[in-house]
């Protein structure tokens, strides 16, 4: 009898050890106690809060968020029950899972906040700080695109935050963006970089009732699912490229099968984030890429993601 080879797809993010390599993104079924036990229960690898701000927020007027076969659109505008019910409930399981808790502060002074508070916590294996949140009502700039400020964010931030930090990113649509923000991260203790956030100012529109499909921002909002794919390849190849090797990528954008995290990884991500179709299957989604990589890999005769990081190849 012939033994097939195990197959490893666990993952190490900066010292965090994942079990396995797919997570949920933040924002998606991950807001409430039972969103959170569910996701502890699950094949995932790690759970990822949704992101949180000071204080509780209710987030933008109904409907907001929208599905088509391609993709989704939301303007959800940061629904989340604030940082210490996060903190709270961290506090009271007994888990074994990695747990990253996800921060988008509406201003950076906030930011700062969080992360002192976060820093007090011994539950927390690391902060995904988000900068790329494009659904807040009378906030225009996203701060991940404030080159100009991002730097000096970095340098107060790591004058007293001692944990790992990773950065969410929004997508970039330049060489010359990506290669400048790699540049302003590679001077930083930076755990890993998470790319990418939805697409911002995305419109759909109902043909048949002639509107929009959602009611904040006169239907504008950030474009998620297999739409969004490419952008999320080129993206993390391109960060792969400039980012320094000791900074590992989780890539996020348009996973629906277990080829599409093979992409991601071959592009150079070191883990995955599952979002919109996270939301149409709930966590038995977890299970099912998990089988579809895991038979891919055996296809490609591959034992581990650690194999074919990175490895893509170019003309």
């Amino acid at each position: 009898m012939i033994m097939k080879k195990k197959i490893d797809i666990s993952a190490n993010i900066n010292g965090i050890k994942l079990a396995s390599c797919i997570m949920n993104a933040s924002g998606v079924l991950c807001t409430t106690e039972v969103d959170l036990n569910k996701l502890i229960v699950s094949s995932s690898g790690a759970v990822v809060t949704k992101s949180c701000t000071l204080k509780p927020r209710k987030g933008n007027l109904e409907p907001r968020y929208f599905e088509w076969n391609m993709g989704s659109i939301n303007s959800m505008g940061l629904p989340n029950l604030g940082i210490d019910f996060y903190l709270d409930f961290l506090e009271k399981k007994n888990h074994q899972k990695p747990f990253f808790l996800s921060i988008s502060g509406l201003t950076i002074e906030e930011n700062y906040i969080l992360l002192h508070k976060a820093n007090l916590s011994s539950h927390i294996s690391a902060v995904e700080l988000n900068l790329s949140c494009p659904n807040i009502i009378g906030k225009d700039q996203v701060l991940g695109y404030d080159f100009n400020n991002i730097s000096k964010i970095l340098e107060n931030i790591f004058k007293f935050y001692k944990k790992p930090l990773g950065i969410k990113l929004p997508p970039y649509f330049e060489n010359k963006h990506i290669q400048k923000m790699a540049f302003i991260l590679n001077k930083y203790p930076i755990s890993f970089v998470t790319c990418i956030n939805s697409l911002p100012n995305g419109l759909f529109i109902d043909i048949n009732k002639e509107t929009v499909v959602i009611q904040p921002k006169m239907g504008f909002g950030g474009i998620g699912g297999k739409t969004i794919k490419p952008f999320a390849l080129a993206n993390i190849r391109q960060f792969y490229t400039y980012l320094r090797k000791e900074i590992p990528i989780i890539g996020c954008g348009g996973i629906c099968s277990g080829e599409d995290i093979f992409e991601h990884i071959l592009c150079g991500a070191s883990a995955v984030q599952i979002g919109t179709q996270f939301i149409k299957e709930g966590v038995s989604i977890f299970d099912r890429l998990r089988k579809e990589l895991v038979h891919l890999l055996q296809k490609k005769k591959y034992t581990s993601i650690n194999r074919f990081i990175g490895k893509l190849n170019v003309f």
